[in-house]
């Protein structure tokens, strides 16, 4: 597909990515640049066809065809006038036999086959048909005007589910926030077991949502309360601290004794050109946590182990 140009200029969206071709009513199309400079006066003639043309006139080409945009032109040019619908006509034949006629019409202004006399046809045809052109138009008008009310009202719903989405996530966070600071009151003054205020804070809760889920909502309230009273809960208190009696564990490094000399470290491995010779891993065995430093160390290791061993028997 050739790429898209101005026919007069000759600069192409190749070379100009911003360019914009506009077109008018002849269908012949121009760059903007070219419709500014040829039309600096408001009016003027296609390079190509010598249409007188205005400059108002001129849009934004929205087809790579520019035979395209004509007939679109023409097609709401002509539509404005041949405006009847199907219960203007007595049969379904009239009806038919009236959409051939516009199609003709069409047809010939697009193709530049009898421009006078067809323009001449339709002059006579909107001096025949005023008042219905008319009655048809303000049809048209009522239509559309209910149908963009019935847009807004369901514009103006969408808004109001979405504003009360809103509210309903908010005080669910604050109804979080509520119940997480009278937990927290709870296991700062409350002297019963943590553990099992926990655990019946949490039961609560479950058993707020569940009911939540049956039936309508209630008025929120303006401080935390499960119906359930913490107090006291035995008379054993909290939990002995537990004595410090140092650490239970002590890591002590492993010591391999390899009668070698000492492998290189990690660093030395990647810095002296260890790693060259390995080969990468991939990125499922990456995954696994294997990587390529570890094999060329176990190598280095195997092969300098038992380079200084001395056997303590010597054989004849």
């Amino acid at each position: 597909m050739e790429d898209q140009a101005c026919p007069r200029c000759k600069t192409t969206k190749y070379r100009n990515p911003s360019l914009k071709l506009m077109v008018n009513i002849c269908g012949h199309t121009l760059c903007e640049n070219c419709v500014d400079l040829l039309f600096l006066k408001g009016s003027g003639v296609c390079p190509e066809c010598q249409t007188p043309l205005r400059k108002v006139n001129f849009r934004l080409q929205m087809f790579e065809d520019s035979m395209v945009e004509k007939e679109v032109d023409i097609r709401k040019r002509v539509l404005r006038d041949y405006n009847k619908k199907e219960e203007d006509f007595a049969t379904l034949r009239e009806y038919n036999d009236y959409l051939e006629e516009v199609e003709t019409i069409i047809y010939n202004l697009s193709n530049n086959i009898d421009e006078v006399e067809t323009n001449k046809k339709i002059e006579q045809y909107r001096r025949d048909n005023k008042e219905q052109i008319l009655k048809n138009k303000s049809k048209l008008g009522r239509s559309e005007r209910e149908l963009q009310e019935l847009l807004e009202l369901e514009k103006q719903r969408d808004d109001e589910r979405r504003l009360e989405l809103a509210r309903e996530e908010i005080e669910c966070k604050k109804k979080k926030i509520r119940e997480k600071e009278a937990l927290i009151d709870e296991l700062m003054f409350s002297e019963g077991n943590a553990h099992l205020i926990v655990q019946t804070f949490a039961t609560s809760m479950q058993s707020s949502v569940d009911n939540t889920s049956k039936v309508s909502p209630t008025p929120r309230a303006t401080q935390f309360s499960t119906g359930i009273k913490f107090g006291k809960q035995g008379s054993q208190g909290f939990l002995p601290i537990p004595k410090d009696e140092g650490p239970t564990y002590t890591y002590v490094p492993i010591e391999q004794k390899t009668e070698g000399p000492p492998a290189p470290t990690w660093q030395q491995i990647i810095s002296h050109g260890y790693i060259n010779h390995v080969r990468a891993e991939t990125k499922v065995e990456k995954a696994g946590g294997f990587k390529a430093t570890i094999a060329c160390l176990r190598a280095l290791q195997e092969a300098m182990a038992g380079l200084y061993h001395t056997p303590s028997q010597q054989f004849n």
